[in-house]
């Protein structure tokens, strides 16, 4: 089974590293490719077996799983150049979710999925959202499964909660280290400890949350109840929380489908033009 990766930015650089690292395929399966191609060449220093090609007609006519890893707005003109290449035998896999696998099967006779990845994939955790095409095989279905089972759990989503998924799954690592940058920052503001030290005090917090919800120790809700002590001091902390948070995170969820519809408008233009 040959593997490809069009586009080598942030996301396909963690799917190449995360599917290497967790033994789910080994670096000569993997044909890859990017606009600039001297960044998929840089692969090459960590992982020399790989193949790096000149273009994404010559990796999809390497590879049986191709994934996609560009731009929303970039993967209507790509599907259009690779269409004499993408046969019934191919399986294609989208990794934006303004883009459908109903848009995608519209434009392409292969085999299409949806997979949309997390950074925590790159640590061979947390989750990766799938949405299978109707006309995608059984065994493409298997072999997707089993690659993402190597390096995070696999969740099947509806497109109708496509969005608020990514936003947890995808987007939320990124505003979870937004606030605890905010924790440290105002720790070191506010009291002598270093920022090296609040860092680090903070960072192995993380880890140790991570393990205790990992073993299921503990809930979200069940953690503040037995942190919180009756009139202690973690309960003023989050008195603070419960006053200035408010309604952030609907706001939050809010402003990402904004964006999400403006980014659908100009998919759907793409795709209907035909």
């Amino acid at each position: 089974m040959s593997i490809g990766i069009i586009g080598t930015g942030n996301m396909g650089s963690v799917l190449i590293s995360a599917f290497i690292d967790s033994l789910a395929i080994t670096p000569s399966q993997l044909y890859i490719t990017n606009r600039t191609k001297e960044k998929a060449e840089r692969l090459k220093a960590d992982y020399p077996d790989l193949h790096v090609m000149n273009n994404a007609s010559e990796v999809v006519r390497e590879s049986n799983i191709i994934f996609i890893c560009v731009k929303p707005l970039d993967i209507y003109p790509l599907i259009q150049q690779l269409k004499p290449d993408l046969h019934s035998n191919k399986c294609i896999v989208s990794i934006t979710s303004p883009i459908t696998v109903e848009e995608l099967e519209s434009h392409a006779e292969c085999n299409v999925a949806r997979i949309i990845p997390s950074i925590t994939n790159r640590a061979l955790a947390g989750v990766s959202l799938i949405t299978f095409g109707e006309k995608c095989s059984g065994l493409y279905r298997e072999q997707l499964l089993r690659m993402m089972e190597k390096i995070s759990t696999p969740v099947e989503i509806d497109n109708s909660i496509t969005r608020v998924s990514s936003d947890l799954v995808s987007c939320g690592p990124a505003f979870l280290s937004y606030l605890l940058q905010r924790l440290i920052d105002g720790a070191v503001e506010t009291t002598d400890i270093t920022k090296d030290n609040a860092t680090l005090l903070v960072s192995e917090m993380m880890i140790g949350f991570g393990k205790l919800l990992e073993k299921e120790i503990y809930s979200f809700r069940s953690l503040q109840e037995k942190v919180c002590v009756k009139g202690g001091v973690t309960g003023e902390g989050i008195k603070v929380l419960e006053h200035e948070v408010g309604d952030m995170f609907e706001k939050l969820i809010k402003s990402t489908h904004e964006k999400y519809k403006e980014d659908r408008y100009y998919v759907e233009r793409q795709f209907k033009n035909d």
